[in-house]
């Protein structure tokens, strides 16, 4: 497909976790006269609720919300099927004379957006296997001929991760070509213009308003719902998010309840801390401080002050929809 002509304008409300994404996007998706696409990873799967700081039922019903509960915990998910899965709610979207409002903290979900993602072929069970058995009889041996095949993929993929360097191999193996090589020809942005709104916090501030998360999750019953997670014979993925990783271990008796508590406290500020340096790549974003302000209706009026396109679009919609 075609992607140089940009279709329409759609804006992504990016930033760390626990900034204060979900309650400032009511606002402005209500100023847009709008709906909301989530771009979280992990709140795609039905019944992880607490643990992913979903947007409530009734937030949701006020707002219309996508890409949220839309997979068993027991399904595999990727990157590819996200994009498959939100480009036609974009043109939608877009069709309606809507400006499309991507909400999310996930960086590789944003990234495929508006940098693009590289289709790469299924995955192949068999050759996996092979692959896992050389590297179990040979420990580092997939990581060596990853950077004979293609050393310009292998610089970007640390010795230990393993299931990067299978799937690199894997598409070199299938396709006859380095995956790098592929990547760079391949892929293509969404063909949207972008307006790219990154939310930041004094790191001090960030982490005391994830402590308090975290805590409000245990009391909102998350140990409840990780045992209902686990009777649904979940995924892989879904048992290593940041939270139910960690209760798992207590329910097997690994650490007691505070512990897990502050474990999750400190996966969940070194998740913060990768989030921002992952958005660092990022170009285009317009970052807005609001280190202090805790409510969202404030945020918002600082949002639509200080993003100058923002301003107009929202002004804009309002009046349409007072009108319609």
């Amino acid at each position: 497909m075609e992607r140089e002509e940009k279709k329409g304008k759609v804006i992504v409300l990016l930033g760390p976790t626990c900034v204060g994404k979900t309650g400032v996007s009511l606002f402005l998706a209500e100023a847009l006269d709008t709906e909301i696409i989530s771009a979280d990873s992990m709140q795609i799967y039905k019944g992880m609720d607490i643990g992913t700081a979903k947007p409530t039922p009734e937030q949701r019903a006020h707002i219309r919300h996508h890409m949220i509960d839309i997979v068993e915990p027991s399904e595999r998910y990727s990157t590819g099927r996200y994009i498959d899965e939100v480009v036609p709610i974009i043109d939608r979207l877009l069709s309606e004379g809507k400006i499309p409002l991507i909400v999310g903290g996930t960086g590789l979900y944003i990234k495929a957006m508006t940098r693009g993602i590289f289709q790469a072929p299924q995955a192949d069970p068999a050759l996996r296997a092979y692959l896992k058995e050389l590297e179990e009889a040979s420990p580092g041996i997939l990581y060596q001929k990853l950077k004979e095949v293609d050393p310009e993929k292998a610089a970007t993929i640390k010795p230990n991760d393993l299931r990067r360097i299978i799937r690199s191999l894997e598409v070199s193996i299938k396709t006859g070509r380095p995956m790098s090589s592929l990547e760079k020809e391949y892929t293509r942005p969404l063909p949207y213009e972008f307006l790219k709104i990154g939310l930041t916090r004094q790191r001090k501030e960030l982490y005391r308003m994830i402590e308090e998360r975290v805590e409000q999750m245990f009391a909102e019953g998350l140990v409840n719902e990780v045992k209902e997670l686990l009777k649904k014979n979940p995924s892989e993925t879904p048992l290593q998010a940041i939270g139910y990783k960690e209760v798992i271990g207590y329910l097997r008796g690994e650490q007691s309840l505070e512990e897990t508590k502050q474990l999750i406290k400190r996966a969940t500020k070194r998740y913060a801390k990768r989030q921002f340096t992952w958005f660092k790549k990022e170009e285009g974003i317009k970052w807005v401080d609001i280190t202090g302000i805790y409510a969202s209706e404030e945020i918002f009026k600082k949002l639509v002050n200080e993003v100058k396109p923002l301003r107009l679009q929202a002004s804009v919609k309002r009046h349409k929809s007072s009108h319609s």
